[in-house]
């Protein structure tokens, strides 16, 4: 169930998506088998919902508009160009009125006496960007990309963790199948074993009866538990999006565990999940709104250069122009404020973070071991010694030194035993996920660094 052992790799690399796919294709060479309705694998199962869930296919789309982003953020200032035409009319006092395309002269009754004078302009204007204003816009794109990428990987290990999860339960559930398809093998012993006590005239019609209600009841309770597992297998299949029951699984892979490592290797190693990791990201995020912030209180030269021509007098002539915006600085003060705090609040966002993940990863630990023992001393010692006293009371009751009631007591006390072994192991298998998902590491690679 090491579900991280090659993919953790790629994971705290903080690769990208395409590289948890390539490893989750490398996992296993078994992962070819499943759409023929054979046994599902969990690395087929991980490659399936790496390739096809819906969580992680968003961030190449995300990843492509970032791109957009920083083409936009590394474009300079744009060039406008303007045009302008100045129609002037003298009259014999000396007087003038001028008309342009945003100013129209009065109109006058006697323009054939009138000097006329036309003057076109025609200009190019633009910002000179002060502050490095553009590099501040790509650093920010560039930032975001980087808390893409632990927002891609924390949703990777959680997608993930809930493969292993819905496996589990499909596990659980295939071995609860077996469990009570032996329990309708039991009831139907213990059956034929009351049919002959009654024939023999040892026991009374009324214990038949019982025996037969019994029998009823576990072929009932064996087609629910079937029903369960087809409801799991559809929820496992509905990670990669095509909800199927037609696959099996090796159930007996339910037994099978990673070692337990020191919780304060877990912890130091549930640091660096990116989960955690992600704040850093996110601290250089804020780090560079607050430089493009302060960038701004720069203020950008606006400039103009430009060509006269006077057609009356045939004079031509060169403008140019420079504007500066005043107190950008002042009026900039508070997004710089709101960017500062901002960059505070990141660092005190961790340390929450951190102080829940210590509980969270507590728990998931001691929940485990407690899981594994009981696993361990079900299969054992209980399960054993019940299965002893049951072939004794069933090999009593047949020479008629047991009652039926003792018989079905010692049938029920077995299964449940074996119901409690099934149940704890689902369990180490859920703890374990949880732990890998808040480690970013596989158990097993944990427990030998921590031998270590």
């Amino acid at each position: 169930m090491d579900f991280f052992s090659t993919l953790s790799l790629s994971v705290i690399g903080r690769a990208s998506f395409r590289f948890l796919l390539t490893t989750a294709l490398l996992i296993s060479a078994q992962a070819t088998s499943a759409q023929k309705g054979e046994v599902l694998t969990l690395p087929e199962a991980i490659q399936k919902t790496l390739a096809q869930n819906p969580q992680i296919a968003v961030f190449p789309l995300q990843q492509w508009a970032l791109d957009g982003a920083e083409f936009t953020a590394g474009l300079r200032p744009a060039w406008d160009f303007g045009f302008e035409a100045e129609y002037a009319v003298y009259g014999d006092d000396g007087s003038s009125s001028s008309s342009s395309p945003g100013r129209p002269g009065p109109p006058s009754d006697d323009d054939d006496d009138d000097d006329k004078e036309l003057e076109l302009t025609a200009s190019l204007s633009s910002v000179i960007e002060l502050g490095g204003k553009r590099q501040a816009r790509i650093d920010v794109v560039n930032a975001q990309r980087d808390l893409l990428i632990a927002d891609e990987q924390a949703t990777a290990l959680d997608v993930l963790a809930e493969v292993v999860r819905g496996y589990a339960q499909v596990l659980a559930a295939a071995e609860l199948l077996i469990l009570e398809k032996e329990k309708v093998s039991l009831a139907q012993e213990a059956l034929d074993a009351v049919i002959t006590r009654v024939n023999a005239a040892a026991s009374p019609i009324a214990e038949r009866m019982r025996a037969e209600s019994a029998l009823a009841n576990a072929i009932l309770a064996a087609e629910a538990q079937e029903r369960m597992l087809s409801y799991y297998k559809y929820a496992l299949s509905a990670l990669w999006g095509q909800p199927t029951q037609d696959f099996a699984v090796d159930s007996s892979v339910l037994f099978r565990f990673e070692p337990n490592a020191s919780f304060d290797v877990l912890y130091e190693r549930a640091q660096e999940n990116p989960s955690i990791a992600r704040f850093a990201s996110e601290e250089r995020l804020r780090a560079s709104h607050l430089h493009l912030t302060q960038a701004k209180s720069t203020p950008d030269i606006g400039w103009y250069a430009g060509y006269r021509n006077d057609k009356e007098d045939d004079e031509n002539a060169v403008v140019v122009g420079f504007n500066v915006p005043l107190f950008t600085g002042r009026r900039n003060r508070g997004k710089e404020i709101s960017a500062m705090a901002e960059l505070e609040q990141v660092q005190l966002d961790r340390e929450a973070a951190l102080l829940k993940l210590y509980p969270q990863l507590f728990l998931a630990v001691t929940s485990r071991e407690q899981a594994l023992a009981i696993v361990e001393e079900m299969q054992n010692t209980v399960i054993p010694t019940l299965r002893k006293a049951l072939s004794e009371v069933d090999r009593a009751y047949r020479r008629g030194r047991y009652s039926y009631v003792e018989l079905i007591s010692a049938r029920e006390e077995l299964l449940d035993a074996e119901r409690s072994r099934i149940v704890a192991a689902r369990s180490v298998h859920v703890y374990g996920a949880e732990i890998e998902r808040l480690t970013a590491r596989p158990l097993g690679v944990v427990a030998v660094e921590s031998s270590r």
